[in-house]
């Protein structure tokens, strides 16, 4: 008798032996389907790029910038319609492989004051002899955010003389606060 409650006993804890690596082996293969692979994620960053540059109303105006962890993509930036935060995270949605879209997209908000000082800061900046470069193309690499009348260049030129200049335009033009100079400077 002892001998079969031993054998038992001894069946039960194999049992709960295997019970707890099959446990471990499927929280590990979960864990793994949680994590996008580095070329999965490069995908889902080259789409997501392409899917906001292709917004028909993304303007010199807006920015637009994501980071993607796993399979969920993080949208940050500023726009000046409503209507294009939600249309990027619309078409970030759709993207094969995407499966949550956090959007912290801020819209700015609606100032005549502001939209004229946009449109100086254009002409100041893009019309510069020296920047006009910068205004070829659909979409234009230096982006010019206005918020109550405090201003951010953000986006990319190709030196360090290209950022100077658009911030010393930027801080010429009448009705600025302040001028935040973002601008990356990208070779090639």
């Amino acid at each position: 008798m002892n001998r079969k409650v031993n054998d038992m006993n001894s069946n039960r804890c194999v049992l709960a032996i295997c019970m707890v690596a099959l446990l471990a082996v499927s929280v590990a293969a979960q864990d793994q389907r949680d994590q996008a692979s580095p070329k999965s994620q490069d995908r889902i960053a080259r789409e997501v790029r392409h899917e906001i540059l292709m917004l028909p109303y993304f303007g010199v105006f807006d920015n637009i910038a994501f980071k993607v962890e796993g399979y969920t993509v993080t949208l940050i930036g500023q726009v000046t319609r409503p209507t294009l935060k939600s249309d990027a995270e619309n078409v970030v949605k759709k993207i094969e492989g995407v499966e949550k879209v956090d959007n912290q997209i801020e819209v700015l908000p609606p100032s005549s004051v502001d939209d004229q000082i946009r449109l100086r800061l254009f002409r100041a900046i893009y019309g510069d002899p020296g920047l006009q470069k910068y205004e070829l193309g659909v979409q234009k690499p230096i982006r010019i955010i206005v918020k109550n009348g405090r201003v951010t260049l953000e986006g990319v030129v190709d030196s360090e003389a290209d950022k100077n200049l658009a911030g010393i335009r930027a801080n010429g033009v009448s009705g600025t606060f302040q001028v935040t100079n973002n601008l990356q400077v990208v070779k090639g």
